[in-house]
């Protein structure tokens, strides 16, 4: 899962000590200007956040199950906590079909960390509010809460709360009816505010890690689901529509390894949080769907050679994973209370993984199909390349498997995840290779959450947006 404590990279830490310094921009006298001329042709911005950055609430009981820190949040290893966290699982019942009443309750813009009694705020997402308001842009969430007093100004950016345990399409179809929404919303105080009627609305989405894919996936199928039939969805590029620039910060394009880590040996994020049981992870469609390639060669087996598919329920099964694994019966029992015997809740199980597993395969196949956007859209890739990432594991003989290989990237994303960067299937091309059609990259020395706090994050971004030609 992501890591929400970084730390300083070895690089930075050479050059504030070896150097006088780095001269950074004067960004307020680049962008005061554009950030104050009001333009009913700018197009008003929508953040979609990533895996874990959005609260979610039980509507139930009115517990926070995710976004409430230290004293107070939900323990994973309870009953309760378990089955709040978690999806729920049966047996003849589609994914989609499968929901419980936890519902997202707004994007996680910091965080505050109860320790004794003490609250600690870090900012986490906030730190991309802060670039667009750099740029001019009114968040609607801070103006409804009454954190920032915009005056008469509408609001032109919009936060996306979505529920990241799910599959990833059903969000970016919940993406669509939230920007169909909005642009209603855009178009009446156009109208209103520059007399200007109906106008076509575009928005420019700027993504963090998983809102990336959330992202992707829109742009490129719109709200079509994945076939039932196993088969892909027609590409037509219905997202185009409605977005002209797209903004993809350390998105994993080909997957990351600490999905596949997480969901066999679950996942600790520091000793301020519970530890996140495998079997609880492994109830999530988009943990399956952050799964690395098999064509990169992430995974080898015990004689060294790689595991050609990762999608195979029987591999799974075999090396006792995830909701395979019998040390997890314990936390199944949590999870199925109705559920008897240990063989009945395996058998749910097993078969809650192969739904997950099947579409974990063909929504990763949709998404690498190679294919050019419109020319009306631009993308643009922040990525990290300083920090050591997890880039191959081995399967231990005894159980689980082990990191034996680490590569360039942010810390949880490798570069050439981000990249999407197929010479790593073998391709000798000294050029990248990518089924996606960057306009532009910009690499920064920085860890995952820490990307968008870099001076040259804000300066890039905020060129994009507001200064980039259009053609």
């Amino acid at each position: 899962m992501p890591k929400y404590f970084p730390v300083l990279s070895l690089f930075l830490f050479l050059v504030s000590a070896c150097t006088p310094g780095v001269n950074t921009p004067d960004l307020g006298g680049l962008y005061n200007e554009l950030a104050m001329h009001e333009d009913p042709n700018r197009n008003p911005v929508i953040v979609i956040p990533g895996l874990l950055g959005s609260k979610l609430i039980d509507l139930d009981t009115g517990d926070r199950v995710w976004g409430t820190f230290g004293l107070g949040q939900v323990d994973p290893n309870t009953p309760t906590g378990a089955r709040q966290f978690s999806l729920p699982m049966a047996k003849g019942k589609k994914l989609s079909e499968l929901r419980d009443h936890v519902e997202p309750d707004g994007a996680l813009d910091r965080i505050v960390v109860n320790f004794l009694g003490i609250p600690l705020e870090l900012n986490a997402y906030y730190n991309i509010l802060q670039t667009l308001g750099v740029g001019g842009y009114r968040d609607e969430e801070l103006g409804m809460a009454g954190a920032v007093d915009y005056g008469k100004d509408h609001y032109t950016c919009f936060q996306f709360a979505y529920d990241w345990r799910r599959d990833i399409v059903e969000s970016a179809k919940e993406l669509d009816h939230f920007i169909k929404t909005r642009a209603q919303y855009v178009q009446k105080e156009t109208e209103k505010r520059f007399g200007k009627k109906m106008v076509k609305v575009k928005f420019d989405l700027v993504a963090h890690s998983m809102g990336g894919l959330v992202a992707r996936y829109y742009l490129r199928y719109g709200a079509a689901d994945l076939p039932e039939d196993g088969s892909l969805p027609k590409l037509t590029w219905a997202g185009a529509e409605y977005v002209e620039h797209l903004v993809i910060i350390g998105t994993p394009n080909a997957g990351s390894m600490d999905s596949l880590e997480d969901m066999i040996h679950g996942a600790s994020i520091d000793s301020l949080f519970p530890h996140y049981p495998a079997a609880v992870l492994s109830t999530m469609p988009s943990m399956y769907e952050l799964l690395p390639r098999a064509r990169h060669h992430p995974l080898l087996r015990v004689d060294g050679q790689p595991v050609a598919d990762l999608y195979d329920p029987e591999l799974w099964k075999n090396q006792q994973w995830g909701l395979a694994d019998p040390k997890q019966d314990p936390v199944l029992k949590l999870l199925l209370p109705e559920v008897e015997s240990r063989e009945q809740r395996l058998e749910i199980a097993l078969d809650h993984q192969a739904k997950s597993l099947r579409r974990g395969r063909q929504f990763t196949t949709a998404m690498d199909l190679p294919a050019k956007p419109p020319e009306s859209v631009k993308l643009l890739l922040i990525v990290g390349d300083a920090e050591e990432t997890k880039m191959a594991a081995q399967i231990n003989p005894e159980g689980g498997i082990r990191i034996i290989k680490t590569g360039p990237g942010d810390g949880t994303v490798l570069r050439s995840s981000a990249l999407m960067d197929e010479r790593m299937s073998g391709h000798l091309d000294r050029r990248l290779v990518s089924p996606i059609h960057w306009n532009q990259v910009h690499f920064i020395f920085s860890d995952h959450l820490g990307l968008t706090k870099n001076p040259a994050f804000t300066d890039n971004v905020l060129y994009f947006l507001l200064e980039s030609p259009l053609n």
